[in-house]
């Protein structure tokens, strides 16, 4: 077998790899989504499946008003003592000069809990991970924030002792381990003692084109004893633009029953536009950062290497000693919503799905309009990940606006500032009409258009149900309706997807780190609870390398110029 990379396709990133027996996990950052941190499992590192979705009630995790890109940072999974131990960050604050944080802990004795409630740790800085050492201590590892202008915000990587009876940090243990390189931004660490000597692996360059993953090693945890990987960084493609896979950087090792070892990264594929240099920008992540595995061997010096070179395989060996993992062919969803629990491919923002935004089951779902796709307190909208560069997506809606402020129907959705959407609402005339809407740049909340404000489709009055379709197509997507399922019809509305992605959105302002959804949704701003009916939705992939026509246009390849 040979892993395929990236292992898991769509926003999954910051992944924190472990193995327990002949089993390993990956735990993945879901920032402001809800519910808090997927794990995914695998018994092979090729076939991987989505099995918990951990921070999953307000109790656990309640993200009501946090920003864009805030929420969950790089979660942190181990096993020892006989149970899983969670670390994560909850960020409050994405921009200025402060980065308010609180990080948890939870723990369980199986993957699929129950967990415990969450203990606060601390909120010196995000990205914290838990090391558990030979002698029964354990150890908060934690990127440190900074907020004084006259320092680098990032200040080193910090190391306090965690007690597990009181299940408290020693505040009075804290030393800074590693300062990081000259290309500062050091974050993500993972601590590892292998054959004896402390390797501390620490993500540096900012979660961009110009991420890397460097090593460091110590005899000691003393205060600013780790000496740096010669002829490093341990992994990146900021010299090798070129490559299929780029942005690699932040992850964690994990060894095989048989002793080999892989190290998990979060990665990147960007494409460009024609008219576009292919190297400047670099390109558009439209599916966020994603999950790859590289395999690792040990040169002479007891060094960690990326087999293949610093810039990492698109097509990797897997484990010898791996069990093949029985996992479905591709990502694609159908959904008629007959269970009264959301499919676990579902998220909400920031909160969970209660009645307040609706009800699922019997067939239907049902959401009550709340406020716009921009709104970060109360907003009714299902989503999941774009996990292919090129599917269709489509539902069927009933729909009775109260007004223009009443609108309801399927959305291609990255965060409140950036989002499309296909819906019905109300005219000037008393009519329900179908309208196409895109949300963008500009403005902190961005800047709204009206594509069909001229010619809206008047919605037929025997018409009781309007479908719905998005066919997305890498570099762009366009917005179709039907009345009978059957005859399509084209809004004439196609639509630019890099601005679906981290790389358009940080041109703008601040850093953000997710990657684009499709959705359902309902907002009724005026308040008086416009409710929509969904029947169904159906979300179909059709390869990551095909052209429009179903070409296939890129085989076994390490170039991403396919």
């Amino acid at each position: 077998m040979q892993i395929q990379n990236p292992v898991l396709p769509g926003f999954n990133s910051d992944p924190s790899i472990i193995r327990v027996e002949d089993t390993y996990y990956i735990a993945t950052s879901t920032f402001e989504w809800f519910p808090g941190v997927r794990i995914h499992a695998s018994k092979d590192l090729v076939h991987w499946n989505l099995v918990k979705n951990v921070l999953d009630t307000t109790a656990m995790l309640d993200m009501k008003g946090n920003p864009s890109s805030g929420g969950i940072w790089a979660p942190d999974l181990s096993y020892a003592d006989g149970k899983f131990w969670l670390i994560f960050t909850d960020v409050k604050i994405t921009d200025g000069n402060f980065k308010d944080m609180k990080n948890y802990l939870t723990t369980a004795e199986t993957i699929e809990g129950p967990w415990s409630e969450p203990v606060f740790v601390n909120g010196v800085g995000f990205d914290a991970s838990l090391f558990h050492d030979e002698d029964g201590r354990k150890y908060l590892v934690q990127q440190t924030w900074d907020h004084r202008e006259y320092h680098h915000p990032f200040d080193g990587i910090t190391l306090t002792e965690f007690d597990t009876n009181t299940m408290k940090l020693k505040p009075e243990t804290a030393r800074t381990i590693f300062s990081g390189t000259a290309v500062k931004l050091v974050e993500g660490p993972h601590l590892y003692k292998i054959n004896g000597e402390y390797f501390l692996f620490a993500a540096e360059g900012g979660t961009i084109f110009t991420h890397q993953e460097v090593v460091a090693r110590s005899k000691s945890l003393n205060s600013m004893s780790f000496v740096v990987e010669p002829d490093g960084p341990f992994i990146t493609n900021f010299d090798t633009p070129n490559s299929y896979l780029q942005k690699q950087g932040h992850g964690a090792l994990v060894s095989t029953p048989g002793g080999e070892w892989y190290y998990a990264s979060l990665t990147a594929r960007p494409w460009n536009h024609d008219n576009e240099s292919a190297t400047d920008p670099r390109g558009w992540s439209t599916l966020g950062r994603e999950t790859s595995i590289q395999k690792v061997e040990w040169d002479d010096a007891g060094w960690p290497r990326v087999v293949g070179g610093h810039g990492g395989q698109t097509f990797v060996e897997a484990p010898q000693d791996a069990i093949l993992t029985d996992a479905p062919v591709d990502h694609a969803q159908h959904d008629e919503f007959n269970d009264t629990i959301l499919d676990i491919n579902w998220n909400t923002l920031r909160v969970p799905f209660t009645e307040k935004m609706g009800s699922t089951g019997t067939g239907k779902l049902t959401l009550v309009g709340q406020g716009s796709l921009s709104n970060t307190f109360d907003l009714s909208l299902i989503a999941r990940r774009w996990q292919a560069f090129y599917f269709d997506a489509e539902t069927k809606v009933k729909f009775n606006p109260y007004s223009y402020q009443s609108m309801a129907g399927l959305t291609n959705y990255y965060n409140h500032s950036h989002w499309s959407w296909i819906f019905i609402t109300k005219n000037d005339d008393g009519q329900n009409v179908i309208e196409v809407g895109e949300n963008k740049g500009g403005l902190r909340n961005g800047s709204y258009t009206s594509y069909l404000r001229d010619n809206a489709p008047v919605i037929p009055e025997d018409i009781e149900y309007v479908y719905f379709k998005s066919e997305n197509r890498k570099e762009s997507y366009t917005y179709y309706y039907s009345f009978d399922s059957e005859n399509w019809l084209s809004t004439g509305v196609t639509l630019d997807a890099a601005i679906l992605s981290d790389d358009y959105v940080v041109r703008e302002y601040g850093g953000f780190f997710t990657g684009a959804y499709i959705g359902l949704a309902a907002v009724d701003y005026s308040g008086y609870d416009s409710t929509a009916e969904f029947d169904y939705f159906d979300y179909k992939e059709l390869g990551d390398h095909k052209d429009i026509n179903g070409t296939i246009s890129w085989q076994k390849s390490e170039s991403r110029f396919y």
